[in-house]
């Protein structure tokens, strides 16, 4: 088997904050069982064991929710504590953790410092932005605890990145979001476009972001980018340096642009694993950590044809001038409404109108990348 990423939920969807375009919240109410409650002790050191024993070379352990800190400090200290006692091959072990950041404190920070961990932290830009759909339990916004955290970051010298939703608010207000974001010295961003809830018709949240608005984003927040890569002014976005690569003669390293799934695994608290983030549901469940191993896994996934089924493409797809760029993008973006099966993607105009526009300064960049190498 090859180098292998575990998703974990360890505190399932708990979470202090109640933001309204969550999908994973969405998500819980899809399937017979909402939370899955903390991952015991007994089911983390399974996940450890058998997935150190089923990696070969690397294995990345990430945690994510709901909020994985909720569990505890204590929880990712027994994580180091097992890593020692099981990987017996001395595999390089990596880890990442995307936090609200709601409850970060120093001594999380210097955890996070001192064993490497790469931290997503959401931020949707200026206060009244991101407080517009972030809000805590009380209904109060969060964006003051986050600025927090990612001071304490700064201060420790955690590595991080911030994630932002792209909403249709915060779509319109991209150019006020970037500016606060080079303000304050956030260099390294990505952005993901907002999901709808799960079976309905997209576009009529009033969060919702259409293919028109999205479109626009791309193109503007493009030039933004593109502005300073070319002053030399670094500015870190997945999205694009993946484009940038594969016009250079790169695989992506992202899903989206595979034209396919990647196979995955992603551990609910209870030991459940799944094969994607956005589909932790009853009906995509591939076994359990407690009772089987990675092969049964990798078997359930190929029986359920998760991975084959997301290779499948529109003839329009097919043929698109883009399509060699775009390749679908997210299963989740193909799959608009119930029963309507896997099809095209749902911001197939928002990229037939971004790409073109994009495309030479994007192999720009490229050939920027080859230079330095």
């Amino acid at each position: 088997m090859p180098p292998i990423n575990i998703l974990i939920k360890p505190a399932s969807g708990s979470c202090q904050m109640r933001c309204e375009y969550c999908f994973y919240a969405d998500e819980m109410c899809n399937r017979e069982t909402g939370s899955y409650g903390m991952m015991k002790p007994e089911v983390q050191e399974m996940m450890v064991k058998k997935g150190l024993q089923a990696a070969e070379r690397s294995i990345t352990f990430s945690f994510q929710g709901g909020e994985p800190t909720l569990i505890g400090l204590e929880y990712y200290q027994r994580l180091m504590t097992l890593i020692e006692k099981y990987n017996t091959k001395r595999l390089q072990v990596s880890f990442a953790l995307q936090t609200n950041g709601y409850g970060i404190t120093e001594e999380w920070a210097k955890f996070f410092a001192k064993h490497g961990f790469l931290i997503g932290i959401s931020l949707d830009g200026p206060k009244d932005i991101h407080d517009r759909y972030r809000k805590d339990g009380k209904g109060e916004g969060t964006f003051d605890r986050v600025m927090n955290a990612i001071s304490l970051f700064k201060k420790y010298k955690v590595e991080f990145n911030v994630l932002t939703v792209v909403t249709g608010h915060t779509a319109d207000e991209i150019g006020r979001i970037y500016k606060f974001f080079r303000k304050n010295n956030i260099v390294y961003q990505q952005y993901i476009a907002c999901l709808d809830p799960l079976g309905e018709l997209r576009g009529k949240m009033e969060y919702s972001l259409t293919p028109e608005k999205y479109g626009k984003f791309l193109k503007r927040l493009f030039d933004l980018w593109y502005e300073d890569m070319s002053r030399k002014n670094y500015v870190y976005n997945r999205y694009f340096e993946n484009l940038a690569g594969m016009l250079a003669g790169y695989r992506p390293e992202t899903c989206t642009l595979l034209g396919y799934c990647m196979p995955s695994y992603v551990a609910e608290a209870d030991g459940s694993i799944y094969p994607c983030d956005f589909y932790v549901l009853d009906d995509y469940r591939l076994g359990n950590l407690m009772t089987d191993d990675f092969g049964d896994f990798d078997r359930r996934r190929t029986e359920i044809g998760f991975v084959e089924a997301s290779a499948k493409h529109e003839e329009e797809c097919l043929t698109c001038p883009w399509g060699y760029l775009c390749r679908g993008g997210c299963r989740r973006d193909r799959e608009p409404e119930a029963g309507a099966g896997i099809g095209k993607n749902y911001f197939c105009e928002a990229y037939k109108e971004f790409l073109p526009y994009a495309k030479d300064r994007l192999v720009e960049i490229g050939k920027m990348w080859i230079g330095r190498k």
